[in-house]
């Protein structure tokens, strides 16, 4: 896979996602989002390199949406690479407990990005981090990525467990998704 660039007034991210080589190479200005783009990686048992710089004097906000873009245009890009050459399953899903917190991840490389979102967080931050941008980057995501992905919090003892449920079980649900199969992809013969 070719490494993903976007550099805007706001943010520079180099991104690459490897299948292969499990490494992990994450720096972000942000903290935060460099551990939960780490649980998702390991969940999903990819390896990755991310530079991304932004204007965080301002706040973590665009850093945060363009990381989701990137992250959904590579996720999208390696649907199609793995579809190439395998059915793919499509559909994944977890149901993520992280201590006192329980999140409902479902998902579908359908081709026809949307973000449905139920459930809320205890606190407005996570450290210096505004809780609101978790649902900004999987919006982000589920858009540049053409996924449909719904997430449900059922349980929550704190936000910063919130998250991370809804980061390592996103992560759960991609590696499921993108298994290849026997099973037909789509009735419709297209998809992405």
């Amino acid at each position: 896979m070719e490494k993903i660039v976007r550099n805007t007034k706001e943010t520079q991210i180099e991104f690459f996602l490897d299948r292969k080589n499990l490494t992990r190479q994450i720096e972000t200005d942000c903290g935060f989002l460099s551990h939960m783009l780490d649980l998702f990686m390991a969940r999903a048992g990819l390896g990755c390199q991310i530079i991304a710089k932004g204007d965080v004097k301002v706040d973590y906000h665009h850093l945060t949406e363009d990381m989701g873009i990137v992250l959904g245009t590579a996720l999208n890009t390696l649907a199609k690479e793995i579809l190439a050459q395998n059915s793919i399953k499509r559909y994944g899903h977890a149901l993520l407990p992280m201590d006192g917190s329980l999140a409902l991840v479902a998902l579908d490389f359908s081709g026809r990005g949307g973000y449905y979102f139920d459930g809320s967080f205890p606190t407005q931050k996570c450290g210096d981090f505004d809780a609101e941008l978790v649902n900004e980057f999987f919006n982000a995501v589920a858009r540049s990525g053409n996924i449909t992905l719904h997430m449900q919090i059922l349980a929550s003892d704190n936000s910063h467990h919130v998250a991370e449920a809804m980061f390592k079980g996103f992560g759960l649900a991609v590696k499921e998704a993108l298994e290849a199969t026997n099973t037909e992809t789509s009735t419709k013969g297209v998809l992405l």
